[in-house]
């Protein structure tokens, strides 16, 4: 059986606010634990409306706090945004708290534009650091030598597991080159997902943390009790990708009867691409087209969105999709 995650973005719906987004996200942790997923991530996002996770690693404490055995942890922090140190402080903290159950996904991207970029007071070339930083990093969680001059407490010797996170070949040979475990940003950047994953595979080198290659593609899943139902829900994630195209980011919108009257033919082709690992339908339909990607990725581990605007039909999906679990095979 292969295992299954949450990717929750902590949208913020129209109609309601960050603290509304938030305690749905509580909730939606502890029904994600009930059903057995494996672990749960919350992303690092800057003046976005429509996320409510930009403080990720307080988010990552409360939702640790309001479960007991999945693991919770961040898919990703944006390193460039941040000194190493203050992560491995934080996120050794994280670990202290709950120990065990503490993951960090580290990405390259700044995780917002280039004007808030600069708000963070952050270097546009912060990224290219991004290897030297992952490093740094590893070497705070590690055991502090006698005369080691800067040291991460809480936070040495707790070896908290790290994960690459990327949409390119760039992030691949890094997690491949450090043995450390790797998630393709499949569910909103496809196109380099299976060179990607080659890539990884192929280079691969064992490590302390990671023996051999562990590989999970993100991807958007809208399940319903019918078809139709589930086309009906996904139109609030069509209509979210549209935004990003058209340069207008905001909250997470309603369903709506007709998408073809929402978006123009190029604006449907190019959500389209961006979607093209998008799984909507009743359980029937995703197993099928479920089974069909685990096949063509080989993935050890798939990391589920769903963008859904009301709450309980974005839990019912996911009770849906862990239904299925026992039919889905690497």
């Amino acid at each position: 059986m292969v295992a299954l995650s949450v990717l929750d973005l902590v949208p913020v719906v129209e109609g309601e606010g960050p603290r509304d987004a938030l305690m749905k996200s509580i909730d939606l942790a502890r029904h994600a634990e009930a059903l057995g997923f494996t672990r749960y991530w919350v992303a690092e996002h800057h003046n976005m409306v429509g996320i409510a996770s930009a403080a990720t690693a307080v988010v990552i404490g409360r939702l640790a706090a309001a479960t007991t055995t999945m693991r919770i942890g961040a898919g990703g922090i944006m390193l460039p945004n941040h000194a190493p140190l203050l992560v491995a402080e934080q996120f050794g903290t994280l670990e202290s708290l709950f120990p065990g159950r503490i993951d960090l996904g580290l990405g390259r991207a700044p995780g917002t534009d280039q004007l808030t970029l600069r708000a963070l007071r952050r270097s546009p070339m912060a990224a290219d650091s991004f290897p030297q930083d992952v490093l740094e990093l590893q070497a705070l969680f590690a055991p502090a030598a006698p005369d080691q001059a800067i040291r991460a407490v809480p936070g040495e010797g707790l070896n908290v597991p790290l994960w690459i996170l990327g949409s390119s070949l760039f992030g691949a040979q890094l997690a491949a080159e450090l043995g450390l475990p790797y998630s393709f940003a499949s569910h909103f950047a496809p196109d380099a997902l299976m060179q990607a994953l080659a890539v990884y595979r192929a280079r691969f080198k064992p490590s302390a943390q990671c023996a051999a290659p562990y590989a999970m593609p993100g991807i958007n899943v809208v399940a319903a009790e019918t078809d139709e139902e589930a086309r009906y829900l996904a139109t609030s994630m069509q209509q979210r990708f549209v935004g990003m195209v058209r340069g207008a980011r905001g909250k997470l919108q309603p369903p709506i009867d007709d998408i073809e009257r929402y978006w123009s033919p190029a604006e449907k082709a190019h959500v389209s691409q961006m979607l093209r690992y998008a799984f909507v339908g009743s359980p029937k339909t995703l197993k099928h087209s479920l089974r069909a990607f685990l096949h063509e990725t080989g993935a050890d581990e798939i990391m589920i969105a769903a963008p859904i605007f009301d709450h309980e039909k974005r839990k019912r999906s996911y009770a849906l999709v862990a239904e299925l679990a026992g039919d889905l095979r690497a």
